[in-house]
């Protein structure tokens, strides 16, 4: 069973910075890609950001230019590094372990984000 473990959420004010983590329990390379998603109240999950296994980024346009997904191949860790938060960035945040088409994916716990004066 592969295990994520995110961390690095708070409470933070309007335009604050926060570094989420996430620890994988297996090489992340045996993953299709690493995703981070979050979930508002009253919403549905969203991606947020991703990263492929051959290093390809995608970022949701909502974050662009605020948000930098990384990794740390040693570590098996992925970071995502949030900037100029918004009231709407308010969410739980998950990371995510994408298996592909004939692997499961897996979700960590989530680590909530609060943006608020």
């Amino acid at each position: 069973q592969v295990q994520l473990v995110e961390a690095g959420g708070g409470l933070v004010q309007p335009g604050g910075s926060l570094r989420l983590s996430c620890v994988v329990s297996r090489n992340i390379f045996r993953f299709d890609a690493m995703g981070w998603y979050r979930q508002a109240p009253g919403k549905e999950r969203e991606l947020v950001a991703r990263i492929e296994s051959g290093g390809s980024i995608i970022y949701a346009d909502s974050v662009k230019g605020r948000f930098t997904i990384s990794r740390d191949s040693a570590k098996n860790t992925v970071y995502l590094q949030v900037n100029s938060l918004k009231s709407e960035d308010t969410a739980v945040y998950y990371c995510c372990a994408e298996g592909g088409a004939a692997d499961p994916d897996y979700w960590g716990q989530g680590t909530r984000i609060t943006v608020s004066s």
